[in-house]
């Protein structure tokens, strides 16, 4: 994908309610919010933030088309066919919703056009095929009985997606909920707000009655709160971080005991033994796994533990593959590092790296800011590929969550020491091995403590059938997978009697 001036992207804002936008209350008094590139820092755009009145206009919105326009009660097969289409009309629009992804946040062009969209369009599809697939059961009863479990959809889901990967995010939230029926409020991150705008007008587009997806804007603070706790919506799924997760579950502990699907953070091990195939392959992977997003991944495997012997080699290639990435703007073809997605986050990793090398850690390679190019500009958030060794269980940079492209190291000698050392006291949402020895493999995978755990690779493929979600901290329930999908329905037992 070429490069392009992001002056040049045109951008609708506000809300998205009922198929059409609005841009504030009727009284005119919603607060904005600015929005800047995380690329230059220019401030581009501002959004209005959702108080009480909105959130129930877009929740009452939204209810009132669960149980007027049909969505709900239409044949599974024709509602898939809109989001056949619907996914379609995504695919088509590649070329523009890729530069509206890119434009402020921290996707490249070329990964955005490439991979997001492409995704995104997929996983609706995928889902799409689930509606008249899945449905309830017959139960095994005695002659004179009929016993059944009816799957229903549960009405309005209330979604919260993060700035990450804004549309890819958004899909895994809207598509299992709409393939089963329900309708959606969506409320992206108020940093990356307007690419699933776009992709809320494709669906109304694509046939997706009015209402049943509606996008509002605003903080976590005032919006998503009012939102979770909206007496109207009847389950919420969130993505992001381990605090905000648990503020969002007790909200729906005190406004209704609402289920909840979480992915929320992950402090996610490397673990490599001396017998791993192809040495310069494995680093590799490595590096990708902690500079994609330029680490901004909830799975990012960003603590390396090494067998003795290997880690020095490893090491080295590392440093070499950290040293081929181009820092740029999302907007510049060329760009293979992102920015960091504000200032302030990337202060606050530079924090975290300065503190654990103060308390004795060894700066291998990295540990400064980036300059982001002359596309990027001086005011860019950027920072360098960094690699930390000499670290313990105890250090900042290996204990917290850093969501930067920022990697540890550290060296074990057996089995059950590798084995110790990848168990987080509080994460666990992924892990890699990186072994020769299918036996030590199988052994690893039923040790950890993580919700995925990938063999000889690191990272998923475009197979939406396996699902993904954590352990511990890392969350609740899994996006994905048919277990996303099933999710989205409550189920209801039916006992009949037949006896005359």
């Amino acid at each position: 994908m070429d490069s392009f001036n992001p002056d040049d992207v045109a951008i609708r804002s506000g809300h998205f309610i009922g198929g059409e936008y609005v841009d504030e209350d009727e009284r005119g008094d919603e607060r904005r919010i600015e929005v800047a590139r995380p690329s230059d820092g220019v401030i581009y755009a501002s959004v209005p933030v959702a108080g009480a009145g909105m959130v129930d206009r877009a929740v009452e919105n939204a209810w009132q088309a669960f149980r007027t326009s049909g969505w709900a009660r239409m044949a599974p097969r024709e509602r898939a066919k809109i989001l056949r289409r619907f996914a379609g009309l995504v695919e088509a629009d590649a070329p523009f919703l890729g530069r509206l992804e890119s434009l402020g946040s921290t996707r490249p062009i070329a990964q955005a056009v490439g991979w997001d969209v492409p995704f995104t369009a997929e996983g609706i599809r995928f889902y799409a095929e689930f509606a008249d697939k899945v449905g309830g059961d017959v139960a095994a009863t005695d002659h004179d009985h009929l016993g059944m479990t009816i799957a229903e959809p549960y009405g309005v889901i209330g979604a919260i997606a993060p700035w990450n990967f804004p549309l890819v995010m958004a899909s895994w939230k809207i598509a299992p909920a709409l393939a089963a029926g329900n309708a959606v409020v969506l409320k992206p991150s108020e940093m990356t707000p307007f690419s699933v705008l776009r992709l809320a007008e494709l669906a109304v587009q694509a046939g997706v009655p009015a209402g049943i997806f509606n996008v509002i804007q605003g903080d976590g603070r005032v919006t998503g709160d009012e939102l979770v706790r909206h007496p109207k919506i009847s389950k919420v799924t969130f993505t992001g971080s381990t605090r905000t997760g648990a503020a969002i579950m007790a909200a729906c502990a005190n406004s209704g005991t609402k289920p909840v699907t979480l992915e929320l953070g992950g402090k996610s091990p490397q673990i490599v033994f001396a017998d791993a195939p192809r040495l310069d392959d494995v680093a590799r992977r490595i590096a990708g796994a902690i500079t994609g997003n330029a680490g901004q991944v909830c799975v990012a495997g960003s603590r390396l533990l090494v067998e003795r012997s290997l880690a020095e080699p490893l090491a080295e290639r590392i440093g070499k593959v950290f040293a081929e990435l181009k820092p740029g703007a999302t907007w510049a073809a060329g760009t293979t590092l992102s920015p960091i997605i504000s200032a302030p986050q990337a202060a606050r990793i530079e924090g975290i790296v300065g503190r654990t090398l103060e308390a004795g850690a060894t700066l291998r390679f990295g540990g400064v800011r980036a300059d982001g190019g002359a596309a990027g500009g001086a005011n860019g958030a950027f920072y360098t590929p960094t690699l930390l060794t000499d670290v313990t269980a105890h250090s900042e940079a290996v204990r917290e969550e850093v969501f930067g492209p920022v990697l540890t190291l550290q060296t074990f000698d057996t089995e059950e020491e590798a084995l110790a050392l990848a168990q987080h006291p509080e994460y666990g949402l992924a892990a890699g091995v990186h072994t020769a020895d299918l036996g030590r493999a199988l052994r690893f995978v039923r040790g950890l403590e993580a919700g995925t755990v990938w063999v000889n690779r690191y990272g998923r493929t475009s197979d939406f059938m396996i699902p993904t979600g954590g352990y511990k901290r890392s969350g609740i329930g899994k996006d994905l997978g048919r277990q996303a999908y099933e999710a989205n329905l409550r189920f209801k037992s039916v006992l009949i009697d037949l006896r005359p």
